[in-house]
């Protein structure tokens, strides 16, 4: 709650004040900057949980000597709390400048280029010396709720920013649901620890999304983009992005071959989920519990769920060394060394894996950069499709409805079709159900990225009703926008919002929304 408190007001008041004081041909540059280096905390965020990763929780308070898990193991636990200290001392520090900013700035004086008359330009000064007249006077809790309320009013009765903030949530939930569980996806799917699968995503897509981000914010810069070629430009490169994604449903990886699980004790048959069973001739008489999950490679290739169940007699070695031995189940498979012995933990998938896991890494990074180059089009068109003055209250409609409607239930109900997917849970000291130990590959793969792209489909159809409303409407405004061999020239600034001129003419309204 307190870090909703301190976070939720950078979004919409800090990019109102960006863009309130920027030239409006470089505001989308600046947002573009502002973004590109907010995507370097995430970056560097992912380098610490990997290294947090790849630490024991209890780290200084145990024998590491005595752990017999690894990083790669479903039940490791890293050091989660280390990162909550040092991000919280780094954000700390980082809050000290703010204190330091100015309530406002002297925007740059606005060059006359013909297109604004005089007339027009005496009436916005007069408004903007009657808003900073009113700005300093108290003004009354129901007067604000009253104003409040009417603004909120236009904001959501703005056909083209509900359709616009629609099609967002949609591509948020999509974002939030795929992020939330691609580094489990990399591990079940490839083998990955949790360490490497936070690392290689912030070094690989995480720098692909800041270039994408800044290189978006560029082009609107440099090509002058008008509302409407980048609202066409943000689409489609977020559809590329879709169709690049789509190739990730191809470069799968096979179960982990585990005995009684995946495959028969003999390996030769496969065993269906709802028939999974521990137990064979060669472990009859074992008397192993069922409920645990202590996997271990023999030298057939097979994983076992436990060293029981692979009919093992006896064990050499300490902690993560230890070996066990006259294990009758590999017996009757034949192992190629001629041993019936095995080792802690799974057995390394193959060759064929690991490289379908580099092209996978290869689809992430185009997909993302991609879908970056053009975030900033269309998120400039969160705050240039309202009136001026309601600029801060729809982006900080938009926060909210991304982090309540998307943030909080979509790792929820993402989570839970996931688990439909196990093959085997763990279980806590108390006998009850814990956290699942391996999933059905496919299974876990189909369910997991047709979520994502399930979300992603339906916001296209939103996406092409949001162009032709955006077409629509400015383009009505200025029918010669359309010549000039095609190419649109109404520019994406801050005043076109505007309905007429006898609008900003009115002093009301304006006057008492814009102390929002």
């Amino acid at each position: 709650m307190l870090r909703g408190i301190g976070e939720s007001p950078i979004s919409p008041l800090g990019i109102s004040y960006l863009d309130d004081f920027a030239k409006e041909e470089d505001a989308p540059l600046y947002i573009a900057c502002l973004h590109t280096i907010a995507m370097i905390g995430p970056m560097f965020g992912y380098l610490l949980g990997s290294l947090c990763a790849s630490l024991y929780v209890d780290i200084g308070f145990v024998d590491l000597g005595s752990i017999t898990i690894t990083p790669k193991d479903s039940r490791w636990v890293g050091a989660w709390w280390l990162g909550f200290l040092i991000s919280g001392m780094i954000n700390l520090i980082a809050g000290i400048p703010f204190c330091f900013l100015p309530k406002s700035l002297n925007k740059p004086e606005e060059k006359n280029n013909g297109k604004t008359s005089s007339g027009l330009s005496k009436i916005k000064g007069d408004q903007s010396k009657q808003y900073k007249s009113e700005s300093h006077q108290p003004m009354k809790w129901s007067v604000v709720s009253k104003d409040f309320v009417l603004s909120l009013k236009k904001v959501l009765s703005n056909r083209i920013y509900i359709t616009f903030l629609c099609c967002t949530l949609l591509q948020f939930c999509s974002f939030v649901g795929f992020l939330t569980y691609k580094p489990k996806y990399m591990e079940q799917q490839y083998g990955q620890s949790t360490s490497k699968s936070n690392f290689v995503t912030g070094v690989t897509a995480l720098p692909a999304v800041s270039i994408g981000i800044f290189l978006g914010g560029f082009i609107m810069k440099k090509y002058k983009l008008g509302i409407v070629e980048a609202t066409k430009f943000g689409l489609v490169m977020s559809f590329m992005a879709f169709l690049i994604s789509v190739a990730q449903f191809f470069v799968g990886c096979e179960n982990h071959v585990v005995a009684g699980l995946t495959v028969s004790y003999d390996r030769y048959k496969p065993v269906a989920h709802h028939e999974n069973s521990p137990f064979s001739a060669c472990n009859a008489d074992c008397k192993c519990a069922t409920n645990r999950w202590d996997p271990v490679c023999g030298d057939n290739g097979i994983s076992y769920i436990s060293a029981c169940l692979a009919g093992c007699k006896a064990s050499t070695g300490y902690g993560k060394n230890t070996v066990y031995h006259n294990c009758s189940c590999i017996e009757i498979t034949g192992s190629q060394s001629g041993n019936s012995s095995v080792t802690l933990g799974l057995c390394p998938k193959s060759d064929h894996c690991s490289r379908k896991f580099i092209y996978y890494s290869v689809i992430q990074v185009v997909s993302a950069f991609f879908y970056a180059l053009g975030g900033i089009p269309l998120y400039v068109l969160t705050f240039r499709c309202v009136q001026p003055e309601l600029k801060s209250l729809a982006l900080g409609l938009h926060t909210l409805v991304m982090r309540s409607l998307a943030g909080i239930p979509v790792p929820v109900y993402v989570g839970a079709l996931i688990d439909r997917t196990c093959l085997k849970w763990g279980s806590s000291s108390c006998a009850q159900r814990g956290a699942c130990r391996i999933y059905d590959a496919d299974a876990y793969r189909y369910t997991y990225l047709g979520l994502v792209a399930g979300l992603r489909v339906p916001s296209y159809f939103l996406g092409f009703f949001l162009y032709v409303l955006v077409k629509k409407h400015y383009q009505a405004k200025d029918p010669k926008s359309t010549e000039n061999e095609g190419q649109e020239s109404v520019p994406m600034n801050k005043d076109t919002n505007s309905k007429s001129n006898e609008y900003l003419s009115s002093s009301s309204d304006v006057e008492k929304e814009s102390c929002i």
